[in-house]
């Protein structure tokens, strides 16, 4: 008794530490104040401020952008990857492949930045003959930060498929092509959700390659592109962070949120469908 009394609370000290910083940004998004501790009275005037500044509209636009293309991209990538290494006839060339696909996630991201950075001065001093860092350097940065875990995300799923599928769908007359993305790819649609939302989710939240590898473009026009990290760090330089943040934070946390309890939902009614189903076919 002892032990589950303390291991929940244990459980609700972790949580209550992870998101206390949230709920402080929350609650000081109500006032106007300019450092979180002070208090000058309830209100709503940081949300109607937080859309008339220009500057972080521009910065959510471009993170925004950045991070759907980045997302679609990886997971184009990664998905493709992942089925053609899956169906390699050699061991030993899969368990290579496993192997570099691993070094990308484990990397150092600093070491990543670095080496895309060095990568692409090298081509514009050499190949192009010009500063070729701009909006395509920024994606393709970010593509690569995101592929690796794409990847990762496809590969149980198949793993789990019956490896038959797509020889039976061959035999029974479907082309290659129309097999594999009638036949494999819905198998892999939860793996591919998730590796799609994490390369989002990386890219959204991205700073050091985002830094290392940005140029003119987007939004900003012939400035360097500024994304909500890149933004915030600019302006921590300069002085305290901009008030209408905290309402920009709310608001995220409040979509994620409602997201979450959604998809959330969505499984439990889905599931209790199935399982009634199930239930009803046993009964027949």
């Amino acid at each position: 008794m002892v032990k589950k009394i303390f291991a929940q609370c244990y459980i609700w000290l972790i949580l209550l530490l992870l998101y206390l910083p949230i709920l402080l940004i929350i609650a000081w998004s109500f006032t106007s104040a300019t450092n979180v501790g002070e208090w000058t009275g309830f209100t709503f005037e940081l949300y109607p401020a937080l859309f008339q500044d220009k500057e972080i509209m521009t910065a959510l636009g471009n993170t925004v952008i950045i991070a759907l293309l980045s997302g679609v991209i990886s997971t184009l990538l990664g998905t493709t990857g992942a089925i053609g290494v899956y169906y390699m006839r050699h061991k030993r060339a899969r368990k290579t492949f496993d192997m570099i696909n691993q070094i990308g996630i484990v990397n150092a991201e600093i070491v990543i930045a670095l080496s895309l950075c060095v990568m692409f001065v090298f081509l514009g001093t050499y190949i192009f003959r010009t500063n070729i860092f701009g909006f395509w350097t920024l994606l393709i940065g970010h593509c690569v930060l995101g592929v690796p875990f794409v990847y990762t995300s496809v590969q149980p799923r198949l793993k789990q498929m019956d490896p038959s599928l797509y020889e039976a769908a061959i035999d029974l007359g479907a082309k290659p092509r129309q097999a594999l993305t009638r036949v494999v790819v819905p198998e892999l649609v939860p793996g591919i959700l998730s590796g799609f939302l994490l390369a989002v989710t990386l890219s959204l939240d991205d700073f050091i390659v985002t830094t290392f590898t940005r140029g003119s473009g987007l939004l900003s026009g012939a400035n360097s592109i500024e994304t909500l990290s890149t933004l915030v760090q600019a302006k921590i330089k300069k002085g305290p962070i901009p008030t209408e943040m905290r309402a920009l934070t709310t608001l995220i946390f409040v979509l994620v949120l409602a997201i979450v309890i959604g998809v959330t939902i969505y499984r439990s009614v889905k599931a209790k469908k199935k399982a009634k189903q199930l239930g009803l076919n046993r009964g027949a």
